[in-house]
């Protein structure tokens, strides 16, 4: 396997595996075994560009930046430590600045309404709702209305379910100011979603 064949295409591909066994393809990666690091791209590439596509919507922009991500792993997988960071945190914090850098690039903090139907097909769906009989359709649309910053801790918390530190490591914010903005966002959703309720029964 080609580092600079490593492609994308779709997120379809994620393999499980234990944590040991992730323990030991990171141990063999760091040594420079690209075969090792294949199989941790099979592990995580469903979440990783997930998590990418929720932020940019955009299908090959999602696929050409998950490919960069994972190239930007494997050049750093030797700083890679483990000290207090779970591997998908490491992940999670270069895709987190991928697309910082991509919004800064284009200057786009939000994305068009009219991609939903796409997104709702090609997006894993959600591991929980965040309101009492919300569709997956409904909240995609609720949390793209959302500011960049809140969008990205929703994300995060509500779609990949990761817990407050590993979404502070990935940011690089504290677990304080994770909260508030986890607050913010989900009184300004429910706000949007009780007006949107108002205008159904009306």
């Amino acid at each position: 396997m080609n580092p600079s064949r490593l492609k994308v295409r779709g997120a379809n591909s994620t393999q499980e595996a234990s944590q040991t066994e992730v323990t030991e393809l990171i141990e063999r990666a760091s040594g420079g075994d690209f075969e090792a690091f294949g199989e941790l791209y099979g592990i995580y590439l469903d979440r990783i560009y997930r998590y990418v596509f929720y932020q940019l919507r955009e299908k090959m922009t999602a696929e050409d930046l998950t490919e960069e991500i994972f190239l930007k792993a494997w050049r750093a997988i030797g700083s890679y430590k483990g000290k207090g960071q779970a591997f998908s945190s490491w992940l999670y914090r270069i895709a987190h600045n991928h697309v910082i850098d991509e919004f800064r690039s284009r200057r786009k903090q939000m994305v068009s309404l009219e991609a939903e139907m796409e997104i709702a097909a090609e997006v894993a769906e959600p591991q929980q709702e965040m309101e009492r009989g919300l569709t997956e359709q409904g909240m995609l649309r609720l949390i793209s209305c959302l500011p960049q910053k809140q969008k990205q801790v929703i994300v995060l918390k509500f779609v990949e379910g990761l817990d407050n530190r590993e979404i502070g490591q990935i940011t690089g914010k504290s677990q304080g100011a994770i909260r508030i903005s986890q607050m913010r966002a989900l009184t300004a959703l429910r706000q949007r979603l009780h007006g949107e309720n108002q205008e159904n029964e009306s």
